[in-house]
């Protein structure tokens, strides 16, 4: 039996997310500063048939009929014309429809673990086209890189130069479904970001994004106000240097200015909530 191939799948983090318009077709058009912490999923392919998912947030997938992995790993095989039957699972650790694009981060994971085992040697660029119609937020997760993130995701370019820094992410375990989140949406649209080519340190970056917002907070928060006590909670804990929503929510995050000290602050919330704190993903090479 061949041995499994794994890839991380790092939690997605919007540090500012705009709403800045909205296609004829419906869908809306976005602007986001996007990193990467140093949390996620683990995605696992080998010679074989079947697909398991275990891992301590397995429970939220139980009833789900068709994983993101699974349509990510078809939609690769068709494009690539590869017939070879593979075995694949999930180690699921982010919790389901929380705005840090678990979902999302497992397909990207998918697309390269599959890219890589059958020896395509597709370039980023290409597996993110092929991932746009899986998720707007899969092209981004498949450099797992920061980026500015516009259009309807597809739109990605470097993102300025980011100090070292440490994130806290919490869900108070109420799972949020964008569309109604969006739908709750009012009022006008959002210019992009004007942002610098760099910040000097966590502090000016907390400075800069507080000039800045999430406009799916507000309406999150209407439809799930458990929102509202994670944020209170990030903003009284000692050395919080700004606490906001991620995504369509419900995670919420905290910037601190050392990934120890956001280690240390996770442990001072609700055993409840799903909390971790650390640092940014580091992808390899």
């Amino acid at each position: 039996m061949s041995a499994w191939a794994a890839e991380a799948a790092p939690a997605k983090v919007n540090l500012h997310l705009h709403v800045t318009g909205r296609r004829p077709d419906g869908y809306h058009l976005l602007d986001s500063l996007v990193v990467f912490a140093g949390v996620g999923d683990v995605v696992r392919a080998r010679a074989g048939e079947g697909f398991a998912v275990a891992g301590p947030e397995a429970g939220a997938l139980a009833a789900e009929g068709d994983n993101l992995v699974l349509r990510a790993a078809r939609a690769l095989a068709q494009a690539a014309g590869v017939s070879a039957p593979v075995g694949l699972a999930l180690d699921k650790h982010l919790p389901v429809a929380s705005g840090i694009g678990g979902g999302s981060a497992d397909a990207a994971a998918a697309l390269r673990l599959l890219n890589r085992l059958w020896g395509l040697g597709w370039p980023e660029e290409r597996l993110a086209a092929l991932a746009l119609p899986l998720g707007a937020d899969v092209p981004a997760c498949v450099a797992s890189r920061p980026c500015r993130m516009g259009g309807i995701g597809e739109a990605l370019a470097p993102a300025p130069r980011l100090p070292a820094f440490g994130l806290v992410l919490v869900n108070p375990r109420v799972a949020l479904a964008t569309p109604a989140v969006f739908r709750a949406r009012d009022g006008d649209f959002s210019a992009p970001a004007a942002l610098p080519a760099g910040w000097a340190d966590a502090a000016a970056l907390a400075r800069d994004l507080g000039a800045l917002r999430n406009d799916l907070e507000a309406p999150a928060i209407g439809l799930c106000p458990p929102v509202a006590e994670v944020l209170d909670a990030l903003r009284a804990l000692p050395g919080c240097l700004l606490a906001r929503m991620s995504g369509s929510g419900a995670t919420c995050f905290g910037l601190f200015a050392q990934a120890a000290g956001a280690a240390e602050a996770a442990g001072r919330l609700p055993a409840a909530w799903w909390r971790w704190g650390g640092g940014l993903h580091a992808p390899p090479g």
